[in-house]
């Protein structure tokens, strides 16, 4: 597999699989979530709500509708309580289910932002060394992976953690 940084806009990622920071609702939210609902248009309220909600530590998948991806998968994050509510393990799973439903659709490309670490306040350096130890374990027919780094700090954490 390989793995790729990219700095900027996640909705314009030109994959197979793009993979939402959703809410347990999987409603429209702010940050991440906002954006690729903007951008996928208004289908993807209607092919969220259809899908009953998704637990944190998992993922479903939608079409991307007006996004370059084929594919949107929603991954759920565990809101940071302080590390002692097993929110490493609910992270790490969110990477891996979200490879695991791209790879139901055959994806070969999958675009990740850093799940978590916005408003539900997962401290990034910690939350970069899970994903990036997580998407380098999970087995899968996967071959390239994006990182997407809304900014600068972000990006310099997955450098960090990237070695």
């Amino acid at each position: 597999m390989r793995i790729e940084l990219v700095t900027g806009d996640i909705t314009t990622e030109r994959v197979d699989v793009l993979v939402n920071a959703a809410n347990e609702r999987l409603a429209r939210g702010s940050g991440v979530c906002g954006a690729i609902f903007a951008a996928a248009g208004p289908q993807l309220d209607a092919a969220c709500e259809s899908l009953g909600g998704c637990a944190t530590g998992d993922a479903k998948i939608t079409p991307g509708f007006e996004l370059p991806a084929d594919w949107i998968v929603h991954a759920v994050g565990p809101v940071w309580q302080g590390g002692g509510a097993g929110e490493a393990a609910l992270l790490a799973s969110a990477y891996r289910r979200a490879l695991e439903v791209a790879e139901g659709v055959e994806a070969r490309s999958v675009a990740f932002p850093a799940i978590s670490t916005g408003i539900y306040g997962y401290p990034l350096d910690a939350a970069t060394e899970i994903a990036i130890a997580t998407v380098r374990s999970t087995k899968t027919q996967v071959e390239r992976v994006h990182f997407v780094c809304f900014d600068q700090s972000t990006r310099a954490a997955y450098e960090a953690g990237l070695g």
